[in-house]
């Protein structure tokens, strides 16, 4: 006799979900942009020319992420595993909420800013426990360390291991992100045909491409609900009364 497997989530987060833990995204109208040009703090060529500035940008980067906390999304997505559901997350985030909440697989395709890799050997990483990286801060073969992010221009070595975990989805939630950032947005090609997809975001029916359910609520509200739906049914369906759902008011995390 078979062994039924465990049904299986595949959540895909962007900048949104932070942003409700305090840190700063990059696009809003009073994002991290606004300061500082991509030019300058996120390519290869700005940190060949000002790798000080570099780090420096992201030593702050850094302690704002150890600073902050995971909010009721990153809780639940934790708890939703812990009942019993295999719960798979891609993240755009370099941020470690996710697993300081408790979620045990999950994939950063754009690198983790809590740790360092070597400028000569990408595959020579280091955490940073503390602390950030200064110049004259080597890896084992005596080159700069740089923040372990993936900047514009570079290529993301993960994403076909990104590809991989969406094509096992029975559903692909979609949390914070705006489906604009390449090669991220064409991990919706990746979803099995007999799969749903639906994305939670208080803006989600101005950003839901077709055939993509609609959830427009912020992340700490959405998330937890459909959580506490699939907690008592076992199951990953979306029932069209949740997809209804507007924002409440007087809270961030409902």
């Amino acid at each position: 006799m078979e062994e039924q497997r465990a049904p299986h989530l595949v959540v895909l987060t962007g900048a949104g979900i932070s942003a409700e833990s305090g840190i700063r995204t990059f696009r809003a109208s009073d994002g991290l942009w606004e300061e500082h040009s991509i030019e300058a703090v996120a390519t290869p060529e700005g940190f060949a020319r000002d790798p000080e500035r570099v780090l420096r940008f992201y030593n702050e980067r850094r302690e704002q992420v150890r600073r902050a906390e995971p909010n009721a999304a990153h809780r639940a997505l934790a708890e939703l595993e812990q009942a019993g559901i295999r719960v798979s997350i891609v993240t755009q985030n370099i941020d470690d909420l996710h697993e300081r909440a408790g979620s045990r697989d999950v994939l950063h395709l754009h690198g983790e800013i809590l740790m360092a890799r070597s400028t000569v050997d990408e595959r020579l990483r280091y955490p940073l426990r503390r602390g950030g990286i200064r110049l004259g801060d080597v890896c084992d073969k005596g080159s700069q360390l740089r923040p372990d992010v993936v900047w514009f221009g570079e290529a993301v070595p993960r994403y076909a291991d990104a590809c991989d975990i969406v094509a096992e989805a029975d559903l692909l939630l979609v949390v914070g992100t705006s489906l604009a950032v390449m090669p991220a947005a064409l991990l919706l090609e990746q979803v099995p045909l007999d799969a749903y997809a639906v994305l939670v975001d208080p803006d989600a029916h101005g950003l839901a491409p077709p055939g993509v359910g609609r959830l427009a609520l912020p992340a700490g509200q959405g998330v937890p609900r459909l959580v506490e739906y699939w907690k008592a049914t076992g199951q990953l369906e979306v029932p069209n009364d949740l997809l209804a759902t507007e924002p409440a008011t007087g809270s961030d995390e409902g």
